[in-house]
């Protein structure tokens, strides 16, 4: 008779079905809880700005204290996965997370928030590449592409909800209530993860025991890790190579986001050189370590990098076009914050409808044909959108984010597929992370990019955007290098790990 469950301890251990919805259930609120906080924050910082009687200018490190953080830490802590369990790392994150914004939601004054906020980003950087990876972990590589795909969709909801949800909120309960709200989901999650045992992990410290027969390429214990859940990961951690990462990240990220209000100054070259130096520091480091933060099948792979530069291309031209739109849809058609919200809702609507589509085109026509169609969609919204001016009417608007939400769910499902599928499962946290590093880096090339734009062009979206299409068309012209067939990781390259997860019972 097969076991279903058993309990030892304070553990429970679940059947791999089971646990493969557990799983997916754990990626898709995590990510729905990390972009829900951001989406609300925006429609908060007014309010919070004024009971706190605060600067604008300090406000706004409420946003860039986290985004600074987690985008610093976001490879390094996919790594760590990697060596200590998917789900325990998620666990620590998550829990993390929501007593930082329940501490948020209890803050005196703002210097509270902000050190806060950073401490949010700290745990925010644990969680996201854990939620990559516990899918990576849980499904055979030819099927990841749907989870995927309904993870991409519920950061849609969020993402088209938040702004709504956040104003109703602050109306009515202030801006504390913003932060309140994803305490006890993130308490619960954080709970499970780390009482919920994956099929057959028995170890208390989830120890790495390694597959007989993995091949001489095959890192060593990927195999058991995957079938396990214990960690794949082994040998010492790259701190090195961790410190010049977070250094280049940092800089880069600060500098950019200062460019919208400081313009391009002697800092922002100063920025970029620490960026260039320690970049290409790091990508000598790990060439030569021994046990590389990125491993050497991610660090060199062809695909996955062509993936992560489509990810920030796309991630720049949809978060720059948003930016650039929203302004204009305020500032010179005269909309509320409401009615703007509600003119851009065809994207979220169709980032929640397009993503498990664009899982069906994955399997049925391959990555290159799908991101193909995603970019090209990705592009014409933002050419549509262009076009407006003083005379646009709701369908005009409406129909170019209609086009913005179809392509990037699209890219985003496909582009994520290939760096998840492509690493082994023994770096599918790392690769998780260069994914959310790219995810972050993107909107904040495109903000800066769009930004500086409309200063040349006070008033007229056309600039702005048609160099963000441009830089959406670069995507396109990458996506003609990734794999034409329908399966991403050809089998000869496949590791013991890439097979489903070992039944527990006889």
């Amino acid at each position: 008779m097969s076991t279903v469950r058993s309990v030892k301890g304070a553990h429970r251990t679940a059947t791999p079905a089971a646990h493969r919805r557990v799983t997916l259930a754990s990626s898709v609120v995590g990510a729905v809880i990390v972009a829900l906080d951001g989406t609300v924050l925006t429609v908060a910082q007014p309010t919070l700005q004024r009971d706190l009687h605060a600067s604008f200018a300090r406000v706004q490190w409420t946003s860039t204290g986290y985004l600074i953080a987690v985008a610093g830490l976001l490879v390094f802590a996919g790594r760590l996965g990697d060596r200590h369990g998917h789900q325990r790392v998620f666990g620590l994150g998550v829990l993390g997370f929501g007593v930082a914004s329940a501490g948020i939601g209890l803050a005196p004054g703002l210097g509270w928030v902000i050190a806060l906020r950073v401490t949010q980003g700290v745990f925010g950087a644990l969680l996201q590449p854990a939620t990559l990876g516990m899918l990576r972990a849980a499904y055979p590589p030819d099927r990841l592409a749907m989870p995927i795909a309904l993870r991409t969709s519920a950061i849609g909801v969020a993402a088209a909800s938040g702004p709504l949800l956040g104003g109703a909120l602050v109306s009515q309960f202030g801006w504390r209530a913003v932060f309140t709200l994803n305490v006890l989901p993130a308490l619960v999650l954080g709970v499970l993860a780390l009482t919920v045992r994956p099929p057959a992990d028995a170890e208390a410290g989830g120890a790495v025991t390694s597959d007989p027969e993995a091949g001489a390429g095959a890192e060593a214990g990927a195999g058991a890790g995957a079938k396990t859940g214990a960690p794949a990961a082994s040998g010492p951690l790259d701190v090195p190579g961790a410190v010049l990462l977070t250094v280049a990240l940092v800089a880069l990220v600060h500098t950019l986001v200062g460019i919208p209000d400081s313009g391009w100054t002697a800092e922002t070259g100063v920025g970029l050189t620490v960026t260039a130096l320690a970049g290409a520091a790091f990508v000598r480091r790990e060439r030569r370590a021994p046990s590389p933060l990125v491993p050497l099948d991610v660090l060199g792979s062809a695909t996955v990098a062509t993936s992560l530069g489509i990810l920030v291309a796309a991630s720049a031209a949809m978060f720059g076009t948003l930016f650039t739109a929203s302004s204009f849809l305020q500032r010179t058609l005269g909309l509320d914050p409401l009615e703007t919200g509600l003119r851009a809702l065809p994207g979220g609507v169709m980032m929640v409808l397009g993503a498990p589509v664009a899982a069906v085109l994955l399997r049925r026509f391959g990555a290159r044909a799908t991101t193909l169609i995603g970019t090209l969609l990705l592009t014409c919204g933002v050419l549509l959108l262009s076009r407006l001016d003083a005379s646009s009417t709701a369908v005009t608007v409406g129909a170019g984010f209609l086009l913005l939400g179809a392509g990037f769910a699209t890219v985003m499902v496909t582009a994520t597929a290939v760096v998840v599928r492509q690493a082994s499962a023994g770096s599918a946290g790392v690769a998780g992370g260069l994914q959310q590093t790219a995810m972050n880096i993107g909107p904040v090339l495109g903000i800066a990019a769009a930004a500086t734009l409309l200063t040349v062009a006070p008033g007229s979206v056309g600039l702005p955007l048609v160099t963000l299409a441009a830089i959406c068309t670069a995507g396109t012209l990458l996506a003609l290098r990734l794999p034409g067939h329908k399966n991403t990781v050809s089998t000869a390259h496949r590791s013991p790990d890439d097979a489903a997860p070992a039944r527990t019972g006889p």
